[in-house]
């Protein structure tokens, strides 16, 4: 189900209203509100209708059906889609995140001794099967030699958005969760952050910008547009306090406290999750297939050539 969360930065006749839809509404995304709230599309003659999915798989359906023009999630939807046979297929276009942007949660408040061989024998809340969340955690736990078959639990049934309640109300021993879910379950005690699935994991593309080949083709001015602000929306928080972004962001997260939206800012700030600028480069692109290889999500990669297009990101920087 699609919920409408916000529509930014006003109406006009002379703006072109572009519909988005994205995956989850996360702090993750921070870049992305603040080049809402501070007017960065408006500047670029966008009125940006966002809507909050719950769902690569979800997002990926709305940009398809046409009930969105620009989808925002992990680049492995579009990979699923071009292999699964459509022809007018999303191609990815910029990128705003560079590593997973979720943290183990624990029931123990043993950060500073917790080792991933402590995840033995136990259950693990991870996320839908096939998603970038779920193959990212692992890829990290194999990293660690952990053995998924027999060391662990994972259990892929938990919708994304019930995993945090699903935890607190006593399922599992851990879970992978973003931001806030992660720090109101700590800041509640009914759990503990223990590692940042991110900085273990190494940088992949992990949320990306995609509209259908045909909508891209049809309407370059709007996705440069759109890209140029989203650059600017990547400046503003390599740049800006956590405290100034935390101000900006605020009104896409009302259920929030300020100490809380700077405390998870500087958290993502600390594993460098932003990039930089929002050109989707080939190396980790092959890495986020290979990811999906480890995961057995993948039989065949998928040519960067057919799915990326750098031209715009490339322009905005």
């Amino acid at each position: 189900m699609c919920l409408t969360c916000f529509v930014g930065c006003g109406k006009s006749e002379d703006l072109t209203k572009v519909k988005v839809s994205e995956v989850a509404r996360s702090l993750f995304y921070a870049p992305q509100y603040a080049a809402i709230n501070k007017g960065y599309f408006k500047d670029e003659g966008l009125d940006i209708e966002l809507t909050t999915a719950q769902g690569a798989d979800k997002v990926t359906a709305a940009v398809l059906s046409g009930d969105s023009d620009i989808g925002f999630c992990g680049p492995e939807a579009t990979i699923y889609v071009k292999q699964g046979g459509e022809k007018d297929y999303p191609v990815n276009f910029a990128q705003i995140t560079k590593r997973d942007g979720s943290f183990l949660v624990g029931r123990k408040d043993d950060a500073k001794s917790f080792k991933y061989s402590d995840l033995k024998g136990k259950h693990i809340i991870a996320g839908r099967a096939g998603g970038v969340p779920e193959m990212t955690l692992e890829y990290v736990l194999k990293k660690n030699g952990l053995d998924l078959k027999k060391d662990v639990k994972m259990d892929t049934s938990i919708q994304f958005a019930a995993m945090a309640g699903t935890f607190v109300g006593g399922t599992g021993d851990y879970v992978a969760l973003f931001e806030p879910s992660a720090t109101e379950v700590e800041a509640n005690k009914q759990g503990y952050v223990l590692k940042s699935i991110g900085e273990e994991s190494g940088e992949v593309p992990y949320t990306v910008y995609n509209a259908k080949k045909s909508f891209i083709k049809d309407n370059p001015e709007i996705i440069q547009k759109f890209t140029n602000a989203v650059q600017k929306g990547l400046d503003y928080v390599q740049t800006a306090s956590s405290e100034e972004i935390a101000d900006q962001i605020k009104d896409f997260f009302p259920d929030n406290d300020k100490e809380t939206l700077v405390k998870v800012i500087d958290r993502y700030k600390d594993i460098d999750a932003w990039k930089d600028t929002p050109v989707l480069t080939k190396d980790s692109f092959d890495r986020l297939q290979e990811i999906m290889s480890e995961a057995g999500q993948l039989d065949k990669k998928a040519d960067y050539k057919d799915l990326v297009n750098t031209t715009f990101a490339q322009k905005a920087k």
